[in-house]
């Protein structure tokens, strides 16, 4: 059976905002496939896929976020442990925490290695969700 990691993130808001295509390379994924701010990247060897929906987050990824390569991938893996630990926590606790930003829980294992492309998508989506609904998960969140 395969084994995904998945997370879907559908966050709707009233207005829905139009964002340019950008391609995403990398050498350990499948190609991205972009379509209404949705980021895709599959990889049939490792068995995983990562789906990211938001409005608005592909444009403040190519605008704001730093470049690829600009953290180590250890930086990334171990600040996306810590952000999807806490996310998971708040799926748990829909009295306490709004049920509408925090869907589902995300399947991030610290002992599979993905890549740099699949934490650098994850570490930014991560920054992206908190400075936009102003939401903290942990420590220090850098505000681009």
């Amino acid at each position: 059976m395969k084994k995904f990691i998945s997370i879907l993130i559908v966050l709707l808001t009233i207005i829905a905002c139009s964002t340019t295509s950008q391609n995403i390379a990398s050498t350990d994924t499948t190609p991205i496939k972009k379509g209404n701010d949705t980021v895709r990247i599959a990889n049939d060897s490792l068995e995983y896929e990562v789906i990211i929906i938001d409005n608005g987050f592909t444009n403040w990824l190519a605008s704001r976020a730093y470049p690829r390569n600009y953290y180590s991938l250890q930086y990334l893996e171990n600040k996306n442990y810590l952000y999807v630990t806490e996310w998971n926590n708040r799926v748990l606790q829909p009295q306490r925490y709004n049920p509408n930003l925090y869907e589902i829980s995300i399947n991030y294992r610290p002992d599979i290695h993905y890549g740099y492309e699949v934490n650098y998508l994850i570490y930014n989506y991560m920054i992206y969700f908190q400075n936009t609904y102003k939401q903290k998960l942990w420590g220090y969140v850098p505000s681009r």
